[in-house]
């Protein structure tokens, strides 16, 4: 069903400023490419909220009946670290400190990336390209910049030629910044360095013997540049221009301005119609870090094992507290604001549940159909989420009042009014519900913590019979005990 026909699109443009009709370069097809991770450790919560705003936008598009092809690409090589042109790979240093091979790294973190993505109901893309499976598209791309003057090589490395490129176009267009103050605000240049230019960007770094990931090229053995693995795996799959580039707003400058330089460089055309970059998490009101402990992965929000929330939250909880904000804001991640959510989450899935088995009658009380327009005139702008799930607790009110006598709803309007609250609650928020699943859990945990409690009180009688038959019989169940100087914890498996 095209329903994109009956709907018009806005979306802000990141490289406008302004917000526009979103008209996609073929008309019922769009393509999309947003910057997935570097796969050298645990996919932190940040992320995920960048990729769940980006799981939410391709959900509305194939609801709107688009052919949708989305790219999201796995960086295994060349993203150094600090975003930087000199020091080691992230992925090879975790490789030496771990001691084992770098696709080991990639494999392991690949794999708990689309473990976390699946528990928060995240759908695959169309194609996931990694770099090292593009290494060839690469060297290609750098061979046109510099056969196009823009691009120098430098005792095996191949670095982008900012300043002669912003002398026929203008690098800094998508993050507001002009060449002249960022050469005003860099030191100069150490004698050691081999860029022209301290703007100048990789293209290719020559390895130096101990580097571990390594390629042959026309240039000696060497890996590529961060930025170009997105303009070649891009621009293969979705063409020399496409409709939407997405990712977070710390990669608008410099990945995504780098992104724009390469393309315009090696064929001569800007690569994206819409930019669209989705906002920061912060959590307690401060930013995400590791090295000050204000950090929570999204495994130890699902299980309670941490120290900031009081107790754990379900995956569709949480999905459903970023999808309260909207996805250009930033988003502060508190235990007060996850109860807030859980009791919000509770109450639209007790409405969801309630609304087939509700009486109808001949009139209806509720104008349904105007109800419906106003979710999606939310969604047609600029994926408004918090907006659209205003409406939808409007809709929760209705239903309660219908249930409680209070008004009237025709059958025609009742289906209609399930067909809608499930589109877009399960198929755009990618809402699932979770419910009854977390009652059970409670339920679970409290039938354990009592036999904890029993087995406690046997220990303290000496009757270590019963305390190990508790002990071993829940062990057979999946439930293992471990006995701490704070008590006893379990965990199930």
């Amino acid at each position: 069903m095209q329903l994109y026909k009956k709907q018009k699109l806005k979306v802000h443009n990141s490289l406008t400023g302004k917000k526009e009709d979103f008209v996609p370069i073929n008309e019922g097809h769009i393509g999309m490419y947003v910057c997935g991770p570097t796969v050298y450790s645990f996919v932190h919560l940040g992320n995920c909220r960048t990729f769940m705003s980006f799981d939410m936008i391709f959900r509305y598009f194939k609801h709107l009946g688009f052919k949708v092809r989305y790219v999201r690409n796995i960086t295994d090589a060349g993203h150094l670290e600090n975003d930087a042109d000199e020091g080691e790979d992230k992925i090879a240093k975790k490789a030496k400190l771990e001691q084992i091979e770098p696709m080991e790294v990639v494999q392991r973190y690949t794999v708990d990336f689309h473990n976390t993505l699946q528990q928060f109901n995240l759908l695959p893309p169309s194609i996931e390209p990694t770099a090292t499976g593009h290494i060839i598209e690469q060297i290609e791309i750098i061979k046109e910049i510099i056969e196009n003057g823009f691009a120098y090589v430098v005792n095996g490395s191949v670095y982008f030629d900012v300043v002669k490129f912003n002398e026929s176009h203008t690098y800094g267009k998508l993050s507001g910044r002009k060449l002249e103050d960022m050469i005003a605000n860099t030191r100069e240049l150490t004698a050691q360095s081999e860029k022209r230019n301290p703007q100048d960007f990789a293209l290719w770094k020559k390895a130096e013997p101990q580097h571990i990931m390594r390629w042959p090229s026309p240039w000696g053995d060497g890996f590529p540049g961060w930025h170009l693995e997105c303009t070649a795996m891009s621009t293969k799959y979705l063409g020399e221009t496409f409709d939407i580039h997405g990712g977070g707003m710390d990669l608008k400058f410099p990945h995504h301005e780098c992104e724009i330089a390469q393309s315009e460089a090696s064929c001569g055309k800007s690569p994206v119609k819409y930019w669209l970059h989705a906002n920061m998490l912060t959590l307690n009101g401060k930013k995400m870090s590791k090295s000050t402990g204000n950090n929570i992965y999204p495994s130890e929000i699902i299980s309670g094992e941490n120290n900031i929330l009081s107790k754990p939250y379900s995956a569709a909880v949480v999905r459903f507290f970023m999808m309260q904000a909207h996805y250009t804001s930033i988003l502060d991640l508190s235990d007060d604001a996850l109860q807030a959510s859980e009791k919000g989450y509770l109450r639209l899935m007790e409405a969801l549940e309630n609304l087939p088995k509700l009486p109808t009658s001949a009139t209806s009380d509720f104008d349904v159909q105007a109800w419906r327009q106003k979710c999606y005139d939310a969604m047609n702008d600029d994926f408004n989420t918090p907006i659209l799930i205003s409406n939808l607790f409007d809709a929760v009110k209705r239903i309660n009042l219908v249930k409680e006598g209070k008004e009237t709803l025709s059958e025609a309007d009742k289906n209609l009014l399930v067909d809608t609250m499930s589109a877009f609650i399960h198929d755009v928020l990618g809402i699932e519900n979770q419910a009854h699943s977390d009652d059970n859990s409670q339920t679970l945990n409290g039938i354990v913590e009592l036999l904890i409690g029993l087995r406690n009180e046997a220990r303290a009688n000496k009757d270590f019979a019963t305390s190990d038959k508790i002990r071993d019989e829940l062990n057979a169940l999946g439930v293992q005990l471990k006995d701490g100087k704070d008590g006893t914890s379990f965990t199930i498996n």
